[in-house]
């Protein structure tokens, strides 16, 4: 398979050129383009990859039969029907697929007309340990009762300078967002949903798939939120804190029945150490840990890739559509509940 990697920041650098050289056979880096910034040769060059600048020379390279699209979601909708619109077998897009339902709809609908292959580069959906986890609580039979999600996370150039040694990456300079204004806040939290509340939202819909309501919406300074809403009956709580100098990071979901907790920690992102690790707590005060898998989720969404490219296995373009609208509906109900709740008496609705 030659691929394509539209974009050169830290995630294609630190995770995905690193996955597909470990996993070697089948997997070859034909092309690396940037959007401007100058790294798609420093990449490039050691793999022995073509590079280019923009995305007309990527799509046009008749030996790139496969397209990464690694780049900021508002390009996704854009270039996934470009690489269609080109001939390309095969798109890896990492997520989210897109920002509106309208977006979504219309890519993966393009694919399936075409027949193009299409993976959404979500690593935790593709974790051995959320496979183990939901084994777990099928054999266990009882219903959920919660779900929660906790994150706390450090700035992930710490997690660059370990696993690539051309980094750090700078951060882009922002001035502060006035986090004062209620929209500015509820646009935060929207798109922090969308970015990383996202990697756990399409196992949350397996058990929860129906949203009901938001209980809940608050951004949390300095950048974060608590979150909490019902869907098929499931009460879901999310809650994320990024502080500057925090400890390493803390990524647990937390499934709960009337006499089970079953908790999934997940690695650092950006570090190759393995699947999620699985505890499960008994109402009998016994608790059960489930050896981790040494394959982590960025190897296993890319080993599925090479199958699909094979054909050993079919594109579900329901499954992946489905997974695609719910975050965006999580984070739309909450952008409008966090927006209305701070002007109930001037009668205007956004």
């Amino acid at each position: 398979m030659n691929i394509g990697f539209l974009g050169a920041g830290p995630g294609v650098a630190a995770l995905h050129l690193p996955t597909v050289r470990r996993l070697g056979e089948g997997f070859r880096v034909a092309h690396i383009a940037d959007g401007g910034s100058g790294r798609a040769q420093a990449l490039a060059e050691p793999v022995g990859a073509r590079w280019s600048s923009g995305d007309h020379e990527l799509l046009t390279d008749p030996c790139v039969d496969a397209v990464a699209i690694c780049t900021p979601p508002s390009e996704h909708e854009r270039q996934i029907l470009a690489a269609v619109a080109a001939g390309k077998r095969a798109i890896f897009c990492e997520k989210p697929l897109a920002v509106t339902r309208e977006a979504a709809a219309a890519v993966v609908s393009a694919c399936r007309e075409a027949g193009v292959i299409l993976l959404v580069g979500t690593n935790h959906a593709h974790d051995q340990g959320w496979a183990q986890a939901r084994e777990v609580l099928k054999q266990h039979g009882r219903p959920l009762q919660s779900i929660a999600v906790t994150l706390a996370l450090p700035p992930n150039r710490r997690y660059h300078q370990v696993v690539y040694d051309g980094g750090p990456f700078p951060s882009p300079s922002r001035g502060r967002p006035n986090t004062g204004d209620p929209a500015v806040a509820a646009g935060i939290v929207q798109q922090l949903l969308t970015g990383l509340a996202i990697h756990d939202l399409p196992a949350i819909r397996h058990f929860a798939p129906v949203l009901e309501h938001i209980q809940y919406a608050r951004f949390v300074p300095p950048i974060g939120y608590a979150v909490g809403f019902k869907a098929s009956g499931v009460s879901v709580q999310l809650v994320l804190t990024m502080l500057p100098e925090g400890p390493d990071s803390l990524w647990r979901m937390t499934f709960s029945t009337a006499d089970l907790r079953l908790d999934l920690d997940y690695p650092p992102p950006f570090v190759h150490a393995g699947s999620g690790a699985v505890t499960v707590h008994n109402g009998d005060g016994s608790v059960a840990r489930f050896p981790q898998s040494l394959q982590d989720g960025y190897e296993a969404e890319w080993q599925l890739f090479g199958e699909l490219m094979a054909g050993t296995c079919p594109v579900d373009y329901g499954q992946i559509l489905a997974d695609a609208l719910y975050p965006i509906d999580v984070a739309d109900a909450v952008f409008a509940t966090m927006f209305t709740e701070v002007q109930p008496s001037t009668g205007v609705h956004p």
